[in-house]
């Protein structure tokens, strides 16, 4: 198992939910953290918060959907161990009632995204490391058509790097978590995220959706798992068993 006392990790996406959450986690562990974020005074709101758990933890302003950012982001930054990223979107809507365009930017913002991320953060990742994407498990492709093409492509890409990573002993995952309730859902209609939440209770197996941290230690244990790789892990309470 891989202690991250000291480690250097990078959270693409932890101001909030689940990236926010494994980001408390690392640092009351003893890693170095750098986090990312699209708003510039949130995530100095939230760095100054994790201070108060570990003063190792770093902001850094980031919009993941433009290669330009990417690609000088990493040419700014030191090198790290391990790499957690959030960066994707949400989407409802089947192949024919959605626009193009709008499917056309779930996969965007699920697939391309995460690739520009993966191939710069491999010249930045120290040997030995971890990366850690996010997929997403639950949906139908009748019903979020972009996001399942998007979900399941990171899980084919996970399996392609893990493969090319190999040679460096870099590890390449993905957690696959179900609908669970985070600040994702904020700008949503309270009644229609209750009535989202029911449904998927009354779904999943265990009668219940995920909470945040159950979710969140998932990236924590294919961090500090050492032999786990090209996995990606689903958090669906047995949701895709069904």
């Amino acid at each position: 198992m891989n202690n991250v006392e000291n480690k250097k990790v990078l959270i693409i996406g932890g101001t909030s939910g689940f990236g926010l959450e494994s980001c408390k986690t690392l640092l009351s562990k003893g890693a170095n953290v750098i986090i990312t974020g699209r708003d510039k005074d949130k995530l100095e709101n939230v760095v100054k918060e994790l201070k108060t758990i570990n003063k190792n933890i770093e902001g850094k302003v980031l919009d993941a959907s433009k290669e330009e950012n990417i690609k000088s982001f990493f040419e700014e930054i030191e090198n790290f161990d391990y790499m957690i990223s959030m960066a994707g979107g949400f989407m409802g809507g089947g192949f024919l009632d959605t626009s193009y365009e709008t499917i056309k930017n779930a996969i965007d913002e699920k697939l391309f995204a995460n690739l520009k991320i993966a191939r710069y953060a491999s010249n930045k990742i120290n040997d030995n490391g971890s990366l850690v994407f996010t997929a997403g498990s639950g949906g139908r492709a009748d019903n979020a058509s972009g996001a399942i093409i998007g979900n399941e492509s990171i899980s084919t890409m996970v399996r392609g790097l893990a493969v090319e990573l190999s040679k460096r002993k870099i590890r390449v995952n993905a957690v696959a978590p179900t609908w669970t309730k985070t600040p994702l859902w904020r700008n949503m209609n309270k009644d229609e995220v209750k009535g989202i939440e029911e449904y998927f209770s009354n779904t999943i197996p265990l009668g219940r959706t995920a909470t945040i941290e159950e979710v969140s230690s998932a990236y924590i244990f294919l961090i500090e798992n050492s032999f786990i790789n090209g996995q990606t892990l689903k958090i669906d309470g047995g949701l895709t068993l069904l």
